[in-house]
């Protein structure tokens, strides 16, 4: 069957069933015109012949002003934000169960709320109770923070609606339920949807949003992976339950550079912020020992000086031991097998423990060298040089590749009082006063300098 077409007024825009002349709405002559479909197939799956609103186009070249920020005077939030919190963001935070991702959101809030921001808590985990008790442990009773406990979407939107927050906390996304999503709540769907509601909600509003997401066994956000291309930044709050240190870190944010840190430290009333963490990871460095090795790297903007411990012993097993925390596995047995292969030097037959003091993670490929001469202090019984800061690339060839940001680097290290470091022999010539550069080109020259062999 023919599709009844459809007319519309090039004028005014008014839409009409059939042609004429004169356009009744606006009193235009002959500016009638046939409409053309937008889309063809059947209607039902198809957008059809309606005809949507003009969008608005701009030319690169347009200037805009960044968006404003509001600062919460938490300076580590802030910073992993990107400078503050930007109006109508939606922003994913996801963290292993009890890491304190409730306590950080509820001093984040209390401070956004004390700065004259309208702020709402909506917990979907716990009753508003519990947050109270959070609350007094964390001293923040005085904060003009509203709180509810509710679960259902509808009534959550109803509510923001006509009180028009500022920002708005919701803990957890997996416990929302849409009444129109026939599954249960936590599952795929619900999720899914719970997320675009919010989202795109919060986005019509003006307000930004905080959605808590948790993890699965693999540390990843549970849920399909679209919540995290919905939201404009994606944060996970990190740390090892035996560690005081926390790290909240962006691995996405289109407002501020992704892979920022920030730094906190559990105490008994809450998350301090740490103003220099450099410092603090290296704060537990005792006598210089066999297998320790400081690696001055960079996370994010942020240059920060971690200790990589090593640890080689005889093994009775017929496949030894490799085992890594706050490392890559896979890059681990790369530099043995360059060590071996390059150098001469074989771990076959010893246990290899290898871990990033303070409960850090480590995925810079500058790493490498810093690893290289803790395996090797380690099997050697040698103590490296304890003022000496390490960093570098290790390539299959055995070559040492220079990496980004040296400069910043030993600035960083010679903050702390270092006075000595080794670094690749390529990149860009750097000069820090009060800083020897010891440079190699090979893992070969560095082994047979500090170590006498290779």
């Amino acid at each position: 069957m023919a599709k009844n077409p459809q007319f519309t007024c090039t004028a005014c825009g008014a839409h009409f069933s059939k042609w004429s002349g004169r356009c009744d709405s606006c009193g235009q002559w002959n500016s009638i015109v046939e409409e053309r479909p937008l889309s063809s197939g059947p209607t039902s799956k198809s957008l059809g012949a309606r005809r949507g609103a003009p969008v608005k186009l701009s030319d690169l070249g347009t200037q805009e002003d960044p968006p404003p920020r509001a600062q919460s005077g938490l300076a580590e939030l802030d910073r992993v934000l990107g400078g503050g919190l930007v109006p109508a963001s939606a922003i994913l935070v996801g963290g292993d169960p009890g890491i304190g991702k409730s306590t950080l959101l509820l001093q984040a809030i209390a401070a956004f709320a004390r700065k004259g921001m309208k702020t709402i808590y909506v917990s979907g985990e716990e009753a508003s109770a519990q947050v109270r008790m959070r609350a007094t442990r964390l001293d923040l009773l005085d904060a003009p923070v509203q709180l509810a406990a509710e679960t259902n979407l509808r009534d959550i939107l109803t509510t923001l609606e006509a009180e028009r927050p500022g920002l708005v906390v919701i803990d957890s996304i997996q416990t929302m339920w849409a009444d129109n999503v026939e599954s249960a709540p936590g599952s795929v769907s619900q999720v899914r949807a719970a997320a675009h509601e919010l989202t795109s909600f919060a986005k019509r509003m003006g307000m930004s949003v905080i959605l808590v997401g948790h993890v699965t066994k693999d540390g990843q956000i549970a849920g399909p992976r679209v919540v995290e291309h919905m939201v404009d930044t994606v944060l996970y709050f990190e740390g090892e339950r035996g560690h005081q240190f926390r790290i909240l870190r962006a691995v996405k944010n289109r407002f501020g550079p992704a892979d920022e840190i920030g730094v906190f430290e559990m105490t008994g009333s809450g998350l301090a912020e740490v103003a220099n963490p450099s410092a603090l990871f290296l704060s537990e460095r005792g006598a210089p020992s066999p297998g320790s090795a400081v690696f001055a790297g960079i996370e994010g903007t942020r240059p920060l000086l971690v200790e990589f411990q090593a640890l080689v012993a005889p093994s009775s097993l017929s496949q030894p031991r490799r085992t890594v925390v706050g490392w890559d596995g896979g890059r681990l047995s790369m530099i043995l097998a360059v060590l071996e292969a390059r150098c001469g030097i074989p771990f076959a037959g010893l246990d290899v423990y290898l871990n990033v003091a303070g409960g850090m993670k480590i995925s810079e490929p500058a790493a490498d060298l810093a690893v290289a001469a803790a395996l090797l202090s380690a099997r050697e019984d040698t103590s490296l040089p304890p003022d000496t800061v390490i960093f570098g690339e290790i390539s299959l060839s055995g070559a040492l590749r220079a990496v980004s940001q040296g400069e910043n680097r030993l600035k960083e290290a010679q903050k702390l009082g270092f006075t000595a470091a080794i670094v690749p022999s390529g990149g860009k010539p750097v000069n820090i006063a009060g800083l020897t550069l010891n440079r190699f080109g090979d893992l070969t020259g560095f082994v047979g300098d500090m170590f006498g062999a290779g």
